[in-house]
């Protein structure tokens, strides 16, 4: 073996951490398809049910990450996962039992609590079996599972819903990962630690001594704030989209979920292989060049996306949508990866978590919840259109994460920071 190639059996790997990832996307993103029907049996406003699909969930996901990632930087990543997925899949079809908006909200919660262990466990994984300057694509793989949870989940969803209620289609989703967990059981192997750094592994630091670290890099500062406000414009647009889709176009859930599959989907899954190829190859030169790559992305697919949120007529929005639809993805897969390659060996699991913990509060909290208020209160002066509205407003903030994305990149340069060099560093 060398430093450039991955471990044998990656592809093993990464296919069954896709699969995991894909599964707890479709449990977290199906409820946004049965909003309607959620709305109209429990009777709640847009605010409860941004609630429902925003700050229930991320804030035990979000809290929790941090300590199952400490466990995940000492102890076996393999098993952690697993029970993570068995938690989080009972959890979801629990939820097709909810009497109510209360219970809904506990089963949504334990939803959170079970996703918190896959993500950082899953990216340290990569590390180990990925070399620093192929990581951007392995990420960009593991964020596969993002389009294609998506798909799974408003597509099934969608046609579960419309023919046999949001309640059933809530345990046909979540079931399946119990299955899945048995696989992973017998398929998955745990690699070595710092397979591919040169400083020898230590124990786990305290994870406020980690949090210092991060702290004190300036890269890192700006990455994790750059994926923060990215995440808060993805998850707040991602969660209401499908009902923009149902108010604003009539579509059905069905017509709605093929939709969301089609353009923010597979485009979505396409446009997040693309640009983790791009950053890996920019990055060669050093890694600055790829994250300005990222910057530039935003100012080029936020005006196509508003514009398609504003368009009188459902085929002028999808055609508008294409390009926002290819860039859905596009920084998540190159942002994982630099946590892990700027973070030591044995900081890489609750490094992650305390993205995750920022990216969840803020994001996945905050984002659906933000957007729901938005359209209740514009909802006197615009009426039907006013989630649409919400929605364009909201997309706003895109800039302000490429800002953040840019100056990641010119703090690793002003570090004279390349690739070789990072290497060496760890």
């Amino acid at each position: 073996m060398t430093a450039s190639k991955p471990l044998a059996g990656h592809n093993v790997t990464l296919l069954l951490l896709v699969l995991a990832f894909t599964l707890s996307i479709s449990d977290r993103m199906i409820l946004s398809i049965l909003f309607p029907d959620i709305k109209a049996e429990f009777g709640i406003s847009d605010a409860q049910l941004g609630l429902l699909g925003g700050i229930s969930f991320a804030l035990f996901y979000a809290v929790l990450g941090i300590p199952i990632a400490r466990l995940s930087d000492q102890f076996n990543r393999k098993w952690i996962i697993i029970i993570s997925i068995v938690i989080f899949s009972i959890m979801t079809a629990l939820g097709g039992l909810a009497a109510g908006f209360v219970s809904l909200l506990i089963f949504r919660i334990g939803v959170g609590v079970g996703e918190a262990g896959v993500g950082p466990a899953s990216q340290s994984i990569i590390a180990d079996y990925f070399p620093p300057r192929r990581r951007g694509f392995a990420m960009a793989t593991l964020m596969l599972g993002g389009s294609f949870g998506m798909m799974l989940g408003f597509v099934g969803g969608g046609l579960i819903a419309e023919n046999y209620g949001w309640r059933i289609a809530l345990i046909s989703v979540g079931l399946p990962g119990v299955l899945l967990a048995l696989v992973m059981a017998k398929f998955l192997k745990e690699p070595g630690r710092g397979t591919f750094e040169t400083q020898k592994a230590e124990p786990p630091p305290p994870v406020f001594t980690t949090a210092k670290v991060m702290w004190a890099n300036p890269a890192m500062r700006h990455i994790v704030a750059g994926s923060v406000i990215a995440g808060l414009m993805s998850y707040g647009l991602t969660q209401w989209l499908p009902t923009f889709f149902i108010r604003t176009h009539g579509l059905s859930q069905s017509q709605t979920g093929m939709v969301m599959a089609g353009v923010f989907g597979i485009l979505g899954a396409i446009g997040a292989l693309v640009a983790g190829k791009a950053f890996d190859r920019l990055s060669v030169r050093g890694f600055q060049y790829g994250l300005w790559m990222l910057a530039v992305v935003p100012f080029i697919t936020i005006p196509f996306f508003v514009m398609g949120l504003l368009a009188d007529d459902l085929t002028t929005a999808m055609l508008l949508f294409i390009i926002p639809g290819l860039a859905g993805n596009y920084a998540f897969g190159p942002t994982l990866a630099m946590v892990q390659t700027l973070s030591p060996v044995n900081m890489r699991a609750v490094s992650a978590a305390i993205k995750m913990l920022f990216l969840n509060l803020v994001g996945m909290g905050l984002g659906p919840l933000l957007v729901g208020i938005l359209s209740d209160l514009l909802e006197p002066q615009y009426g039907s259109d006013a989630l649409s509205v919400a929605l364009a407003y909201f997309s706003l903030i895109g800039f302000w994460g490429s800002v953040h994305l840019w100056l990641c990149g010119r703090a690793i340069a002003r570090q004279q920071v390349t690739q070789v060099e990072l290497l060496q560093a760890t």
